[in-house]
């Protein structure tokens, strides 16, 4: 049986990520392929728990204790992520290893360190970079914005690692995600072809 193939869909929040992973599941279950999906962080496990408690302000961690957390909630589903590309399914992840290291590099991580930290996780095959100005971001959620979210510098700081990230590594494709979500999609599904 061939192995699937792991498609991580990176990005700022906002960037349409839960939009166009939802979208790219259901073209490659339209052409009869088999796709399993996750988002990260997934808040339902233990460690998700932890990481929204932070994120809401509840928890106060240092900058790579919140990346190990977030490495140790993927690393949960590690087992079924395997499993389904053992199994020939195809894999498409709302956020993946790319996101610890803009995250992390962004306030003031070493982004080798957080690269390590996650080998024993499956390697995406193809990670889309949903790219978006930080402005345009708060723009589109203007309340209920997480730590994170209402940090534009730190914004500005995430986006220029993640292009520095696909600049780097090959796989990688940047989609100009300030556009309407119809003509991102078009763009998105054209990559699997």
């Amino acid at each position: 049986m061939t192995r699937g193939r792991l498609i991580a869909f990176e990005g700022l929040d906002q960037s349409g990520k839960q939009t166009q992973a939802l979208r790219l599941r259901e073209a490659l279950q339209s052409s009869g392929l088999r796709v399993v999906s996750f988002d990260f962080p997934d808040y339902a496990t233990p460690i998700g728990r932890e990481i929204g408690a932070a994120l809401g302000g509840g928890r106060a961690f240092p900058p790579d204790c919140l990346q190990l957390l977030y490495v140790a909630n993927r690393c949960e589903h590690r087992p079924a992520i395997e499993a389904a590309l053992a199994a020939g399914a195809w894999v498409v992840c709302d956020r993946y290893l790319a996101s610890s290291i803009a995250y992390g590099e962004a306030q003031g991580l070493d982004p080798e360190w957080l690269a390590v930290i996650q080998r024993g996780l499956p390697p995406a095959d193809m990670t889309v970079l949903l790219d978006i100005a930080p402005a345009v971001a708060a723009q589109r959620k203007q309340q209920q914005r997480d730590a994170f979210e209402q940090d534009l510098a730190l914004l500005a700081r995430v986006r220029a690692s993640y292009l520095r990230q696909a600049s780097l590594t090959s796989g990688w494709h940047v989609v100009d995600a300030a556009r309407h979500r119809d003509d991102v999609t078009v763009d998105v599904l054209a990559l699997g072809r």
